[in-house]
């Protein structure tokens, strides 16, 4: 049986910090790849570099590039068993060709036709929806159908079955977003197939979970544990439109409740305990008044973004886009990201802070100061 190459193969340049090479270093070398070892003195600048070095790249993808891209798919691509969904995942140019928009996020945009339904399964995996335009498909997560609508927020926690059912005689097509990077590194996933059919054909004006959970300040007293999830399905556009441009009537009449001036923000919670929607992802929604621009802000870990109206200007990094309606962007660890807009600027985000959070590793930079 011929010899196992090794994967391992050091690297060390001759410089001041390293060991002089000597025929007696590169023989020690070759031992240690040939035992799967490698000295830290050769690899410390990659493996603890003085600040986050994300294999990721700040990414813009087009809504107007999207879109009939994904209508072409409906045309030529059947949903059903083996392909689950109609789904075209956003891969950043600086991870290898993999389906991830970063590390830790996965972005797709999802298609479906008129009638036509997408099969009902289950994995680990946190997920949501979001609805930049258009209605008439409905989720039916653990056979509580759920509304679709533009500017609605659809999360569903990993293990529960769910499928989609487009009622409408127009196709419809959305944006998904799950952590599967990240459980697919910590190899975590676990997945199951459900019924070909979405179970239900329902079209009640709010779904249980809404009728349950969707008053402001008000808790069942039947369901005061916490879970670790949000139990509330949809999160509608008509609260979220009215929570942000409360902030800045306020800010026009002189109160400090805006992250910036002219910069509204809302975060997506968790009715149960206050916290975030979903254990590994944060979600959030910004809206920027004409002629607003924000400080850089740097963050630990990745975020997506998607611009849900209007039109404006982001600069990731050294990276500068104009942006309008339905763009995506990808920000990677660490990169210092500031918007600006002349007309007006709503946008959706997704985030893995809370991963970070509970590991404590979390770390902010406001314009160089740092938290």
């Amino acid at each position: 049986m011929p010899p196992v190459e090794s994967p391992v193969h050091i690297q060390a340049m001759d410089s001041a910090d390293q060991p002089k090479r000597t025929p007696q270093l590169e023989r020690l070398y070759r031992d240690f790849e040939r035992q799967l070892l490698v000295p830290l003195w050769t690899e410390i600048g990659g493996l603890m570099p003085p600040q986050p070095m994300s294999k990721a790249l700040a990414h813009l993808w087009r809504w107007k590039d999207l879109l009939p891209a994904a209508e072409q798919a409906g045309e030529l691509v059947p949903v059903g068993r083996g392909g689950e969904r109609r789904a075209i995942a956003l891969a950043n140019p600086g991870l290898g060709g993999s389906p991830f928009a970063t590390p830790t996020l996965w972005a797709a945009i999802q298609y479906l036709n008129p009638q036509e339904d997408a099969p009902v399964h289950r994995h680990t995996q946190n997920a949501f929806r979001f609805v930049v335009e258009g209605e008439g498909v409905w989720t039916v997560v653990n056979g509580d159908p759920v509304a679709m609508r533009r500017g609605d927020f659809l999360p569903q926690a990993g293990w529960n079955w769910h499928g989609h059912h487009n009622r409408s005689d127009t196709a419809m097509a959305w944006i998904d977003g799950l952590d599967i990077p990240f459980q697919h590194y910590t190899e975590a996933t676990f997945f199951e197939f459900g019924l070909d059919e979405v179970e239900t054909r329902e079209a009640p004006e709010r779904s249980r979970s809404e009728r349950l959970w969707a008053h402001p300040g008000l808790r069942p007293l039947t369901h005061l544990d916490p879970t670790p999830a949000t139990p509330l399905l949809a999160y509608r556009w008509e609260y979220t439109d009215r929570a942000l441009a409360e902030q800045l009537a306020l800010e026009a009449e002189g109160e400090p409740v805006t992250v910036e001036p002219g910069h509204a923000a809302v975060r997506y919670t968790n009715p149960t305990t206050g916290d975030d929607i979903l254990p590994t992802l944060r979600t959030e929604f910004h809206r920027l008044a004409h002629g607003t621009e924000t400080a850089a802000h740097q963050e630990v870990g990745s975020s997506v973004f998607q611009v849900f109206d209007g039109t404006g200007q982001v600069t990731v990094g050294d990276t500068t886009w104009s942006v309008e309606r339905g763009d995506l962007f990808a920000v990677p660890s660490w990169q210092p990201l500031s918007l600006a807009t002349d007309q007006g600027l709503d946008l959706f985000r997704f985030s893995d802070t809370p991963v970070f959070e509970r590991l404590h590793l979390n770390r902010t930079n406001m314009e160089g100061n740092q938290a």
